[in-house]
C-alpha cells in the first residue's frame, strides 16, 4: 500500500510543516488566553487542510479526530497540575462522569454517520456562541447559586460530552462558562474542566479511529481519522509554546486578548458556515 496515497513528497513536506505550525499556534493561543487546545486546533487544522487540498469528505473528520487525540496527554498534564493545587472538584467530576461518557458515546456514534459539512456546521454554530460568550459575557453575574439537581445536571453533562466530541474539543470551552454561570468558582471550573477533557478525549479519539478505518481519501499517515504526524508534532509544540504564550499574556491586557481570540473564532465559524452555504 502506498503510504503517500498518491501525494508527492513536496505535499507531505507541506503537511509536516503545517501540522508543526498548528502546534505552535495552538500552544501560543492556549498560553495567551487559557483556552483548551481543541477550540484552536480544529479551526487551524481545518484551514490548513483546505490549503493542502485534503478531500472535503474527510477534512473535518480528520481535524476533529486529530484534535481529540492531542487532548489526551495535554488534559492529563493539566488535570494533574490543577489537582495538585486543589482546584479539581472531585465530587462534581464524579457526578458528571457517566453522563459525560454517555454523551461521548452518542457523539462518536453520530460522527460515523455525519458527513463533513454537518460537523463543520456544528462547530460553526457552537463556535459562534462561544465567541459571543467570550466577547460579551466574561464578567456577567451567575445565573444561579449552584448547578441544578438530577436529571438536569446529568443532561448538562451529556450535552457537554456529545457536542465536545463532535467538535473535537476537550470540554472546557463549554463546561467552564456553564459551571461559572452556576456559581462554581472559576479556578475550580477550569481545574475540573481539565479532568473532563480526559473523560471526553480518550473514548472520543477511539471512536474517531474506529469510524475512520478503511475510509478513502484520508491524508497520508492517518490512522482512522487521527493523523499520526499531526499528533506527534502538535503535542510537543503545544507544550513547548504554551509557556511562551503565558509570558506574552503578562504583557497584554487579558480582555483585549479574549476579544481578539473571540474575533478569530467568530471569523473561522463564519467561514465554515459560509462554505456550507456556497457548496
Amino acid at each position: 500500500m502506498d503510504i503517500l496515497n498518491g501525494h508527492s513528497l513536496w505535499w507531505v513536506a507541506g503537511l509536516f510543516l503545517s501540522l508543526g505550525l498548528t502546534g505552535v499556534i495552538a500552544g501560543v493561543l492556549a498560553g495567551l488566553l487559557g483556552v483548551g487546545g481543541g477550540i484552536v486546533i480544529v479551526p487551524v487544522l481545518y484551514n490548513l487542510f483546505s490549503l493542502l487540498g485534503v478531500d472535503e469528505s474527510v477534512k473535518m473528520h480528520v481535524a476533529v479526530g486529530t484534535s481529540l487525540a492531542t487532548i489526551v496527554p495535554t488534559s492529563f498534564m493539566s488535570a494533574r497540575s490543577h489537582a495538585a493545587k486543589g482546584n479539581l472538584d472531585k465530587d462534581l467530576l464524579k457526578s458528571l462522569a457517566w453522563p459525560l461518557f454517555g454523551g461521548v458515546i452518542v457523539g462518536s456514534f453520530l460522527s460515523g454517520y455525519f458527513k463533513g459539512p454537518v460537523l463543520s456546521g456544528i462547530f460553526g454554530v457552537v463556535g459562534l456562541l462561544v465567541a459571543l460568550n467570550m466577547a460579551f459575557r466574561a464578567k456577567s453575574s451567575a445565573l444561579a447559586d449552584q448547578l441544578p439537581g438530577a436529571p438536569w445536571k446529568q443532561f448538562i453533562g451529556a450535552i457537554i460530552g456529545g457536542f465536545s466530541t463532535l467538535m473535537g474539543i476537550g470540554g472546557g470551552t463549554l463546561s467552564v462558562p456553564i459551571f461559572t454561570a452556576f456559581n462554581v468558582p472559576v479556578h475550580k471550573a477550569v481545574g475540573t474542566a481539565a479532568a473532563i477533557g480526559l473523560v471526553i478525549s480518550i473514548p472520543g479519539a477511539l471512536g474517531f479511529v474506529l469510524n475512520g478505518l478503511h475510509v478513502e481519501h484520508r491524508p497520508p499517515f492517518t490512522f482512522g481519522y487521527v493523523n499520526l504526524i499531526g499528533f506527534a508534532l502538535i503535542v510537543p509544540m503545544t507544550m513547548w509554546m504554551a509557556p511562551v504564550g503565558a509570558r506574552l499574556a503578562s504583557r497584554t491586557k487579558p480582555d483585549r486578548l479574549k476579544q481578539a481570540f473571540a474575533f478569530f473564532l467568530f471569523l473561522t465559524s463564519i467561514k465554515m458556515l459560509y462554505s456550507l452555504l456556497t457548496h
